[in-house]
Parts: structure tokens; C-alpha cells; sequence
């Protein structure tokens, strides 16, 4: 891989050990070291990640938990490598030069998203490089408290079907939708059966969501996984259809569910067209946040492909500076 300039940036080969350093003053932690190498190596100003996650930190205390047992909707081992606070966290990103991010949260039940809104809307306007971001669950008050988030400054929602367990066509979300398509702001969606599906996921539900609101901005998370060649087919036929890279072509996410060889010319012209924009799941990931940027490297899918997705993609979608 070299930068515009023709020089080498270097390899990108995170160290995978059992433990992470706590990062303190001390730079980076184990296996990230050589993150910030990659971006400017690419001659990119940082990184662009849409699918980061910052939450009340009792409820993301509830969260780790259920990732530490391998809850029933996680399904596998997975150890939660960043396990510090919001403070440290928001100081690790900008070590690693991500200079845009989001703060996702999504709720479980009816009655927490529109708290839930308050805290990240919150939590954005006191965090330099963070997306106003915000949430919704099917119910009465949804597009009342949408309404209100929008007129507060969000500029991404997240939605967890999985999580959630209702299906994205329920009558209750079709103004929410109406309301984020017509105002233009993505909504990062988990439509996807990974890592274990349920009634409400997989692209067929989602579809007929995006058949009744065509022009939604949605970016599909974790590149639809393991539905992958479904999703990519829905990314080209709506055009404001985009998809995240969280955890595809890691080992962690290969060993599950490998994204197949055959769709990457596809994968590449997306990326090259707009639609393809990097997510990690960052603090949530059993393994060092370069492992993200290793695995899309060793597509080859070129440099250009590279900036596209870890920039310029999401500098084109969010109008940043």
C-alpha cells in the first residue's frame, strides 16, 4: 500500500495478545500501534468510523455483561477489549486518529429511547469529532421523539432489529422512516442475522422497508452479514442504500461468517461509488481496533478503495470539514 505520493505506508499487522494495556498517557495499546501509520500513509486527515458505540454507562455496564456471558443473541465468546471509560475512550480514538465517529445506542424495551436521546445528543455537543446521534424503538411516541431529535441536531440514528426483536415493518416505525427519509439523515440499521438471527432479521424484512420508503438513507451494519450478496444486491438498487465494514474480514468475524471471495469486484465499486463505510463496533470488539483496517487491506481492492471507505465516504455522507 503507498500514499498518493508513491511512498510505502507500511504493513498493518496488529499483535493479537490475550490482554490490553490500559492507554494512560502512553499512546496506543497492544496492536494498535501501528494505526495512525495506515491513515497517513493513505494521505488521509484520520479516520471516519460511523459504527461506534457510546452509552449511559450503567446500561453499557448491562451490555459488557451479557457479552461476557455469551448471551443468547451473542452466541460465542466474546471478550470486550476496551473496557474503559467514556473519558478514556473518546482520548483512545483520537490516538488513533478517528476525527469522526458516532455514539450509538439503541434501546431493548419500549420507554429508554427517548432518554437514551437525550444522554447521546448530550454527550455529542460536550465531545469534539462525535456525530449528534440518536435511537428509536416501535412505539407510540416514536416519531414524536424522533421529531424531537432531529430538530435537537442528530445526524445518525441507530436502529438494532436484533436486539430490538421487532420487525423493521411494524406499522409503528413507518413514520419514523417517513420522517428520517424525508429529512435526509441515515440511520445505521443491524438488519443482519449475525451472529444469531432472529424472526425480524435477514434482508427480506428490511427490503420491504426500503420498497415503501425509497429515498431512506440507511447504512447497513456489519455489511449484512452473513447475507452479504442480499444486501450488496439492495445497496445498488436504492440509492441511498450504504453499507458499514463492522467486523467483516477480521479473523474474529471470518471464523463466523467469511465474506465470500467472489463479491469483491462488487464490494469495490460500491466502496468507490459511496456506499461502503468504515465501522468497527469500537469499544464492543473482542480483538485490537486495527484488526478493522488489517482485514480491509488485505482485500488488495486498492488505495483509492481504501480513502473511500475510511473517509471520504463518510466526509461525503455527513459534509464533514
Amino acid at each position: 500500500m503507498t500514499d498518493p505520493a508513491g511512498r510505502d505506508a507500511g504493513p498493518l499487522d496488529p499483535a493479537r495478545g490475550a490482554g490490553v494495556s490500559f492507554p494512560g498517557n502512553r499512546g496506543l495499546a497492544e496492536g494498535d500501534a501501528a494505526v495512525p501509520a495506515f491513515w497517513r500513509g493513505l494521505g488521509l486527515p484520520g479516520l471516519a468510523d460511523v459504527h461506534v458505540h457510546f452509552l449511559p454507562p450503567r446500561l453499557l455496564r448491562r451490555i459488557w455483561a451479557y457479552f461476557d456471558a455469551a448471551g443468547p443473541l451473542v452466541g460465542t465468546e466474546w471478550p470486550i477489549r476496551y473496557r474503559w471509560s467514556d473519558a478514556e475512550r473518546v482520548a483512545y480514538l483520537g490516538r488513533l486518529g478517528v476525527r469522526a465517529f458516532s455514539a450509538l445506542a439503541y434501546p431493548h424495551r419500549p420507554g429508554m429511547a427517548a432518554d437514551l436521546n437525550r444522554w447521546t445528543l448530550d454527550f455529542a455537543r460536550n465531545t469534539p469529532g462525535c456525530l449528534p446521534s440518536a435511537t428509536f424503538f416501535p412505539e407510540p411516541d416514536a416519531s414524536g421523539y424522533v421529531a424531537e431529535a432531529l430538530a435537537a441536531g442528530a445526524r445518525v440514528f441507530k436502529v438494532h432489529v436484533q436486539v430490538g426483536g421487532f420487525p423493521p415493518t411494524d406499522e409503528a416505525l413507518d413514520a419514523v422512516w417517513g420522517l428520517l427519509a424525508d429529512a435526509g439523515v441515515p440511520v445505521v440499521v443491524h438488519a443482519g442475522h449475525a451472529p444469531v438471527g432472529t424472526a425480524h432479521t435477514g434482508p427480506e424484512p428490511f427490503a420491504a422497508v426500503l420498497a415503501r420508503h425509497p429515498a431512506l438513507r440507511a447504512v447497513v451494519a456489519h455489511l449484512g452479514a452473513p447475507d452479504y450478496r442480499a444486501f450488496l444486491d439492495l445497496a445498488e438498487a436504492y440509492e441511498g442504500v450504504r453499507l458499514d465494514t463492522t467486523m467483516a474480514f477480521t479473523p474474529f468475524l471470518d471464523r463466523l461468517v467469511p465474506f465470500p471471495d467472489d463479491e469483491r469486484p462488487r464490494l469495490r465499486e460500491l466502496g468507490l461509488a459511496g456506499k461502503v463505510l468504515l465501522g468497527s463496533d469500537f469499544p464492543n470488539i473482542p480483538y485490537p481496533y486495527a484488526d478493522q483496517l488489517a482485514g480491509l487491506a488485505r482485500l488488495d481492492l486498492g488505495d483509492d478503495w481504501l480513502r473511500a471507505v475510511c473517509w471520504g465516504n463518510a466526509a461525503a455522507l455527513f459534509d464533514l470539514a
